[in-house]
């Protein structure tokens, strides 16, 4: 595969979303530019799980926009106070839920009060690939041009003889925009093969719960 073709499929992952330096920012902006008509906000910390929230609604056949659910990543944990006071008092009724990884848990406890707060083990991207397995996530790499360069990491000499997740969750972490790109991929994997990690199945049953029947516009 050329980086002609990396490219084409880079883009395809990233469909619908922004991306380069400016991104956090503009990702934030355009989910407060909706969360007037809000039914549900989920509050999440980065525009990769933003990507995989909306993704694992898509593969369950919901419309998120329809059901007036907007997943909002707000550039960190830390942010969560500064989100809140941009955004304003919510309308009456407004649900709030929160998707997290653990050591910031209690950040976004603290934010939310009383709201669904759903927490990884270490992040998104560790539950994604113990859910969807090391083979499986090495035959992705493989689908996007990325084999490659996952083998040049595995020899590195700080990587060597590490665990292939581990040195799977550095490879997500180290390369322009991969983070995102895999969000996507690893959630249909899981999905596909109903192996959705719990938080983030928690979190898409909360803002679209089971009785409820998928809405399509």
């Amino acid at each position: 595969m050329d980086a002609t073709d990396r490219r084409k499929l880079a883009r395809r992952a990233l469909d619908g979303y922004v991306s380069g330096p400016a991104a956090p920012r503009e990702a934030t902006a355009r989910a407060l530019a909706r969360i007037g008509h809000a039914g549900t906000v989920a509050l999440v910390e980065g525009i990769s799980d933003q990507i995989a929230v909306e993704t694992a609604a898509t593969c369950r056949g919901r419309d998120l926009e329809a059901e007036r659910v907007v997943v909002v990543p707000i550039g960190g944990a830390h942010a969560i106070g500064r989100f809140l006071a941009e955004a304003g008092p919510l309308r009456a009724g407004v649900r709030l839920a929160g998707l997290c990884d653990l050591r910031e848990a209690e950040i976004f406890r603290r934010g939310l009060a009383a709201a669904d707060v759903f927490v990884c083990v270490d992040d998104l991207e560790d539950e994604l690939i113990r859910a969807v397995g090391a083979a499986e996530v090495e035959a992705l790499f493989d689908s996007q041009g990325d084999l490659g360069s996952f083998r040049s990491l595995q020899a590195q000499p700080a990587w060597r003889g590490r665990e292939p997740k581990a040195q799977m969750r550095r490879f997500l972490g180290s390369g322009s925009r991969r983070k995102l790109r895999y969000a996507r991929l690893l959630v249909e994997a899981a999905v596909a093969r109903d192996v959705l990690p719990h938080p983030l199945d928690g979190l898409l049953t909360a803002v679209c719960p089971p009785g409820s029947p998928p809405v399509r516009r």
